[in-house]
């Protein structure tokens, strides 16, 4: 069951360990359940060392994360596996398993030692792979996937696992734009459901038009975060990409679009 009452993921105080950098901005957050954050940054700013770190992948140069009232460095790694799913940029094969047999991995934080799946297990499995829109290939080695297929069975395999947590590194890497849209709409339908989504995004426009709050990271360690309304300002951007932006409003949510550096920008 989801504890509304307590913020489900709380970074306190807590420093990045990015090699070769100083120490950056002490991130006091709380992700709430329901909320949708986005990291945005340019490359090295830290994005996937802070959601590794949020994950207990990494450890922090100082602080602590907490889920819930917990925090992470005291529980056991299934504990957390059972709170907490974690998508990641890139993955590679472990062993060979069909498509099916990956997804199930999602439910082993759920079972106990030699512990087999049932067919509950089975059915959320299905279950997932049918919303990720990769079901018919479930007898596939994962090896002989496209990296679009890898990347939609990565999301089936942590939305089998049903933590009340999402850690997502670039979720629509190598996705078509319909697959982008569908995933970012779980991502969105998880949130309303009452779990708490954090994800990493390159794409400025996703970010805009999914994420209700955002954390801006700098490549000298600075970072501001807050509602996504008060943090999508042009010239903020502007200033975090080093790009010049024109913007305009479509479909209610802010567009940005790279302008020639040599010309002005109009912010529609």
């Amino acid at each position: 069951m989801i504890d509304h009452a307590t913020p489900p993921l709380e970074a306190r105080h807590l420093v990045i360990d990015v090699p070769g950098r100083e120490d950056g901005r002490v991130l006091d957050l709380a992700v709430e359940s329901g909320q949708v954050w986005g990291v945005l940054g340019p490359n090295g700013a830290g994005k996937t060392t802070l959601l590794h770190t949020l994950a207990g992948l990494r450890p922090p140069r100082a602080g602590a994360v907490c889920l819930g009232e917990a925090s992470l460095a005291s529980l056991r790694r299934r504990d957390v596996a059972r709170r907490l799913g974690l998508i990641f940029q890139e993955r590679h094969d472990g062993f060979p398993a069909t498509v099916l047999e990956t997804a199930l991995i999602g439910r082993h934080p759920w079972l106990s030692a030699w512990q087999m799946e049932d067919s509950e297990d089975r059915r959320l499995a299905e279950a997932a792979l049918e919303r990720l829109d990769v079901a018919h290939l479930a007898e596939r080695l994962v090896s002989t996937l496209s990296g679009g297929e890898r990347q939609r069975l990565a999301i089936a395999t942590v939305l089998t696992q049903a933590p009340a947590i999402w850690l997502a590194d670039e979720p629509t890497n190598h996705l078509d734009l319909r697959h982008q849209a569908s995933v970012m709409a779980l991502l969105a339908e998880q949130a309303r459901e009452g779990r708490a989504v954090m994800m990493c995004l390159h794409d400025l426009n996703l970010a805009a038009r999914w994420c209700d709050h955002l954390l801006l990271l700098y490549p000298d360690g600075e970072a501001c975060w807050g509602p996504a309304r008060d943090m999508l300002v042009p010239e903020a951007m502007e200033r975090l990409y080093g790009q010049r932006l024109a913007s305009a409003e479509i479909d209610g949510a802010p567009v940005f679009v790279p302008l020639d550096k040599r010309r002005g920008v109009n912010h529609a």
